[in-house]
């Protein structure tokens, strides 16, 4: 398996560290205090071995007991201040950690909700998912414990040679003799856990992709019994690995005690080298002492820089994926100066008085209902015109070739034609999901290319066969965050008659709704769906294959509450049951993504072509299912 989780490229990239620290522009106050506190916290315990040596030499060697008093009482203020000093750096470090994990996230989501739809054509949600949970956490470990932090463990090592060189600058060399095994140590300890790490990565990978499918498909699984070779595979791919993380283990469980024998060496040999210069009266007791002390100090930092290695590792290896998620470009974008629009849209028919109640909708008592001339004011609006239209998803592969129609206002229109003939890219084309290859769209004679993106979108609403719920309510999701009145959400589930279902649960519009709409049938999500269409009052009406997946009874509510919405509106409908659109003003054939024939139902039969064919083929399919005897 070969994913981009995989790739881990370098180890740090200049570039990718800049545009991360960029992220702490907002929290310069923060960053620096913090520093500053890492800083005075690293100085305090510089300041402990040094006390260390002036309490044996100074005043443990002369019996004073008064000024060991003090050094014990300056003991206790560095500690003091360490406490304060280590908690404040946590705090406003993991603080200005979550901030960043915060900001990227709405960053990346906020680019997620902008991006063309055929970005998510070639990129799984899961991997999407990955970048804005597991890669923004790596970056916020960054912030949090790693490329702030760096600093105190080079000033603590800094501090630390310069205070040895300044007491003996010769006892300074034997303690640092230790260091060319130290850099032995950590590069191979670097390299291997580079190797390890990229191991564990791709593993997880695989982990995530296996539980996407099989439990997102476990239906399907449990059906065919499939059960038994599922937890074959996943035994494989968790053994493998549970067996990458024990290799990583290994290589941790060699560094760290290789480091601490290595401090231990360096110990010795100062306690060695050290001990004679102390006999030969050429070093104080004290200065030996601390100088132990140092050189325990002086190996932390350097653990700590060798772990921080794989911390930065992958803050630039998640960095890298998330940038090229973020500078992904959006392909289909408002214009810069979108014309003026002077079509229907909600927001105008809801401001606009003389236009009386929303179409569709029944007046409740006192109400006024529209006079003809505003009934004919508002079918002004809804034309759509298909121009020597061209589209391809990938190059030239043509899906649909030189297509054109027109829709005029309120008419009613449907689109039949087999698998792959080009409809539902229709679809796609009219709200902008995909711009034309060649040729123009316009609504209300207006080149969509040059409409604002949520005008033009907002003029549409769509009912599909596989309706999108989201985990919320009833009510929530006919509104869908859009500042509809009670009433107004009522009225439209009462005139689909999904009020019929409303009313049967416990609360009502307010009842829950499960994810995707787990808690409700098929035809329940359908007739949500024609609430939510006939809420948001649009003025072209888009049907894709709306009736196809419910039983008997519920289509023919579905069939009176498509009455309702397609009333006063351009209705386009996309059908594989010719009986769903044979009621249409005209109706669309297309083959091989080229529209054949146009025409009604009734003069489509008569040419006997395309449509006559799958009339034919439907028509002997239903009366095949009446004469199969029942067996029973």
């Amino acid at each position: 398996m070969s994913t981009d989780e995989e790739v881990l490229g370098k180890a740090y990239d200049a570039r990718l560290m800049r545009r991360l620290l960029g992220y702490l522009r907002p929290y310069v106050p923060h960053v620096a205090g913090a520093l500053a506190a890492i800083i005075a916290g690293s100085a305090l315990q510089l300041a402990q071995p040094y006390l260390m040596k002036v309490a044996i030499d100074r005043y443990i060697a002369a019996g004073d007991l008064e000024g060991l008093n003090t050094v014990a009482l300056g003991f206790l203020a560095i500690l003091a201040g360490s406490f304060v000093f280590e908690f404040l750096q946590t705090y406003v470090l993991q603080y200005v950690g979550q901030r960043i994990m915060y900001d990227l996230r709405m960053q990346i989501y906020g680019h997620l909700q902008r991006i063309d739809v055929q970005y998510y054509d070639r990129n799984p949600v899961g991997r999407l998912m990955t970048r804005v949970t597991t890669d923004v956490d790596v970056l916020n470990d960054l912030f949090a414990s790693g490329v702030i932090t760096v600093f105190g463990d080079v000033f603590t090592l800094a501090g630390i040679m310069i205070v040895l060189l300044t007491m003996d600058w010769r006892l300074a060399l034997v303690a640092f003799a230790v260091l060319p095994i130290i850099v032995l140590i950590t590069q191979w300890f670097r390299h291997h856990v580079r190797d390890s790490y990229r191991t564990v990565r791709t593993w997880i990978a695989k982990i995530n992709a296996f539980l996407q499918e099989n439990i997102g498909g476990m239906a399907t699984v449990q059906l065919f019994r499939r059960e038994p070779e599922n937890f074959r595979r996943f035994d494989a791919i968790d053994r493998g690995h549970r067996d990458a993380n024990i290799r990583s283990i290994f290589y941790y469980a060699v560094f760290y005690p290789a480091i601490e024998i290595t401090s231990v060496l360096a110990i010795a040999l100062i306690l060695w080298y050290g001990g004679g210069l102390v006999l030969a009266g050429a070093l104080t007791l004290g200065s030996l002492v601390a100088f132990i002390q140092y050189s325990q100090r002086f190996f932390r930092p350097i653990s700590d820089i060798s772990e921080k290695f794989n911390l930065l590792q992958a803050a630039m290896a998640s960095s890298e994926r998330i940038f090229q998620l973020l500078d992904s470009p959006v392909v289909i974008q408002s214009p810069k100066w979108p014309v003026a629009s002077g079509q229907w849209s909600v927001d105008h028919a809801r401001r606009d008085p003389t236009l009386g109640p929303s179409r569709g909708l029944e007046s409740g008592p006192g109400e006024p209902r529209r006079s003809p001339a505003q009934e004919a004011r508002a079918e002004a609006w809804g034309r759509i015109e298909f121009d020597h239209v061209w589209f391809a998803y990938n190059g030239e592969d043509w899906v649909l070739r030189d297509v054109s129609f027109v829709v005029e206002p309120g008419q009613r229109l449907g689109v039949v034609g087999a698998t792959g003939a080009g409809k539902s890219t229709l679809i796609n084309l009219m709200m902008r999901f995909y711009d034309v290859g060649r040729g123009a769209i316009r609504v209300d004679g207006r080149d969509i290319r040059e409409m604002a993106l949520d005008k033009l979108r907002g003029f549409f609403s769509l009912v599909l066969q596989d309706v999108q719920l989201f985990s919320g309510t009833i009510a929530g999701n006919i509104r869908l965050g859009s500042p509809l009145a009670d009433e107004d959400v009522r009225r439209a589930a009462v005139a689909v008659h999904a009020d019929r279902f409303i009313d049967r649960l416990p609360e009502g519009l307010n009842s829950t709704v499960g994810e995707r709409g787990a808690n409700l049938s098929v035809g329940q999500k359908q007739l949500l769906s024609f609430a939510r269409a006939l809420a948001f009052d649009p003025r072209i009406l888009i049907l894709d294959e709306a009736t196809s997946s419910v039983d008997t009874e519920t289509e023919l509510l579905i069939r009176d509450a498509l009455k309702v919405l397609m009333a006063g509106r351009t209705t386009i409908a996309i059908a594989h049951r010719l009986s769903t659109i044979q009621d249409m003003d005209a109706i669309l054939v297309f083959h091989k993504g080229e529209l054949r024939e146009t025409g009604a139902h009734q003069q489509l039969l008569a040419r006997r072509g395309i449509y006559y064919r799958l009339y034919q083929l439907q028509y002997k399919d239903q009366e095949r299912g009446r004469n199969v005897p029942v067996q029973g």
